[in-house]
């Protein structure tokens, strides 16, 4: 029930620490795959296939920071009943902050690239549609302003 999930993780033996530990394990181990075949497919220039996994990266990166929460809230129980288990978050969470610093990365490259691709196919556009006199540019008189260029650059996003 909805009711249940809004109820903070309260750990109170062992075993609930060791499930804890386990379920959070997973959970980055999943997040971390996910983040990985975006880069690859980012990286490869496969764009449609490296964000399919969207839904999927949101429901694991929500997972993951309720059970940081929980974490939080419970690390006085957790590092009493699994100490080992706090040692293995830290080293995962070392792992995980590097594979998530790779796909900002990547992601920031490829924006930077599609920025300056739009930016050079605007600049290119506009060179075509700017009159030469006498071999040097010249902009025609409008009615709307000063040098105002002919129609919006139009691009397909479906490529």
């Amino acid at each position: 029930m909805a009711a249940d999930r809004t109820l903070p993780l309260r750990i109170a033996d062992r075993a609930a620490a060791l499930g804890f530990v386990k379920d959070l394990l997973a959970t980055m181990d999943a997040l971390e795959g996910v983040l990985a075949r975006e880069s690859e497919g980012v990286r490869a220039g496969r764009i449609a296939q490296a964000l399919a996994e969207a839904a999927p990266k949101s429901d694991l990166a929500s997972a993951y920071m309720n059970g940081l929460e929980a974490a939080k809230a419970n690390a006085i129980a957790l590092a009493r009943f699994a100490p080992e288990g706090v040692e293995a978050l830290k080293a995962a969470q070392h792992r995980f902050a590097a594979a998530v610093e790779t796909n900002q990365q990547v992601l920031a490259t490829a924006r930077a690239v599609s920025e300056g691709l739009v930016k050079t196919l605007a600049e290119e556009v506009a060179k075509t549609r700017t009159p030469t006199v006498y071999g040097r540019p010249s902009v025609s008189p409008s009615p709307y302003g000063r040098g105002a260029q002919g129609g919006p650059l139009v691009f397909s996003r479906s490529l």
